[in-house]
């Protein structure tokens, strides 16, 4: 059975959505952050030598990063949906989404998380960090559109990939100027299989 090593307010929350989307049998193995650093516990440590979640197992198959576990989860469980076709016109742009998420658009929000916690000695890289979100919001604004979806009519792994994002910049009401974001959000989170993960792996509130 697929195991997933699951931390608190995390990553690894999508992971367990995307599993309850695909109907997949998995097992939760969680993790709790300390309370004081909000870090990572060494017990993942032992499963992952980054220390980092989440980790997905199934049998000898031990994956680390979100994306890839993603794309895993899609082509072993998925029986072709959640997913363009390989060969399809909508495949790079599939793939080139799934890397954006933590290639490119996660760094501003952890630079603002991280630079938010000096206070006022962070203070005077706010304005450049502030622009770079919004940079990356207004990108996902565009590439979402009207559509239901990002890859259009279906939901896919970038949607799981992608919501993440945009609970963690909404923190503070970042999608306040982005009505297709907000609603998409909203969407997202009133889905069954959404609700159904959060219900599995806990307690799950990005601004905590």
């Amino acid at each position: 059975m697929i195991k997933v090593h699951h931390l608190n307010n995390s990553r690894s929350q999508r992971i367990l959505w995307a599993l309850e989307e695909i109907g997949a049998e998995y097992e939760i193995v969680m993790h709790q952050r300390d309370p004081e650093t909000r870090l990572a516990p060494e017990s993942l440590l032992k499963v992952h030598p980054l220390g980092k979640a989440p980790v997905v197992e199934d049998g000898d198959v031990v994956v680390a990063e979100s994306a890839a576990a993603l794309d895993y989860l899609v082509r072993t469980y998925g029986d072709g949906r959640f997913a363009p076709a390989y060969d399809s016109s909508d495949y790079m742009r599939y793939n080139e989404l799934l890397h954006y998420v933590e290639g490119s658009a996660m760094l501003p929000l952890m630079l603002g998380l991280y630079v938010g916690r000096l206070g006022e000695a962070g203070a005077p890289l706010g304005p450049r960090i502030a622009s770079e979100i919004g940079l990356h919001l207004s990108y996902l604004a565009h590439q979402l559109g009207e559509q239901p979806f990002f890859m259009g009519d279906t939901i896919s792994s970038v949607d799981f990939h992608v919501t993440f994002i945009l609970e963690a910049a909404n923190v503070r009401g970042g999608l306040a100027k982005l009505p297709n974001l907000a609603a998409y959000l909203e969407r997202m989170q009133a889905r069954p299989a959404y609700q159904k993960a959060v219900e599995r792996g806990g307690p799950y509130n990005l601004g905590a």
